[in-house]
């Protein structure tokens, strides 16, 4: 993989995104310190430190292994109760965060990670290699950045925490001359992947990249083996992507430890419809 026509600017040279108001959800349990009725201001911020790295990995410990059940693999002598892999020391990390009335910033209950051209250069590749052929890509990867274990606190769902990390995103995709985005979008297998299968064959119909751009999964969901029939609707953050623009770029693999069947999915800044232009980059 070449690197990036300019280097990824550092932490300081990133601007911030507004704080976003946003309400917790009234039917979940609170964070601690959180009063239920009390809507919560966000701040978004880039990971400055191992401490703000290991929030994160916290965070994405409690969704993915305690939430979903995921069956982790962290490298030999990593703390209990994070979710670490090979690839986090080469990615910048996303995190959003509660504010307090003082305006202090409180715990992480947001994060996405993102590997750019050159750290996957330095990493030896991305993690969505692991999972599917990413051949047909090749011509993107200068200006390609890989996003990842994405994911948001049970309790602030309903939509201000990932808006606000997106225009972080778009800000860091533009300061850096990036243009595409890629990634593996979850769907849970609790059904054993019949809902899986039947969400691939309408976006399949409806939302399917270029053949120039398909990819091919190492470990494939059976899918012929599964009831394709069912009257599904996307996943909220799948269903985010695909308003933004963002298409399938093939079938799906399956993750066996994180039981999920993976969509292959590409955004592009081109691909933004004009409104969300707007929003995201002004």
């Amino acid at each position: 993989m070449r690197d990036l026509p300019l280097p990824t600017l550092p932490f300081s040279e990133l601007r911030h995104p507004r704080l976003a108001e946003h309400p917790s959800s009234a039917h979940a349990k609170p964070l601690q310190g959180t009063p239920r009725e009390t809507p919560a201001r966000l701040d978004v911020s880039w990971a400055r430190s191992e401490e703000d790295i290991l929030e994160a990995q916290r965070l994405r410990y409690q969704v993915f292994a305690l939430e979903m059940g995921a069956r982790l693999a962290p490298p030999k002598g990593a703390p209990a109760g994070h979710d670490i892999d090979a690839f986090d020391p080469f990615c910048e990390h996303l995190l959003v965060r509660t504010v307090d009335a003082a305006g202090r910033p409180g715990q992480v209950i947001g994060t996405y990670r993102v590997l750019t051209p050159a750290a996957a250069q330095r990493a030896g590749g991305l993690y969505s290699e692991t999972e599917f052929d990413l051949t047909r890509l090749r011509s993107l990867r200068d200006r390609m950045v890989e996003l990842g274990r994405s994911c948001i606190h049970p309790d602030y769902r309903s939509g201000g925490a990932i808006m606000a990390l997106w225009g972080a995103l778009a800000e860091f995709m533009q300061r850096n001359e990036l243009d595409t985005m890629i990634g593996c979008a979850s769907i849970s297998m609790c059904d054993g992947g019949h809902f899986a299968a039947s969400l691939w064959k309408q976006l399949e119909q409806t939302h399917l990249a270029s053949i120039e751009w398909h990819v091919r999964p190492r470990l494939p969901l059976p899918v012929e083996e599964l009831r394709q029939d069912l009257q599904v609707e996307a996943p909220p953050l799948i269903k985010g992507y695909l308003r933004c623009g963002a298409k399938v770029l093939g079938a799906p693999a399956w993750d066996p430890d994180f039981n999920t069947a993976d969509l292959p999915m590409m955004m592009r800044l081109a691909d933004l419809p004009a409104r969300y232009r707007r929003h995201f980059m002004g």
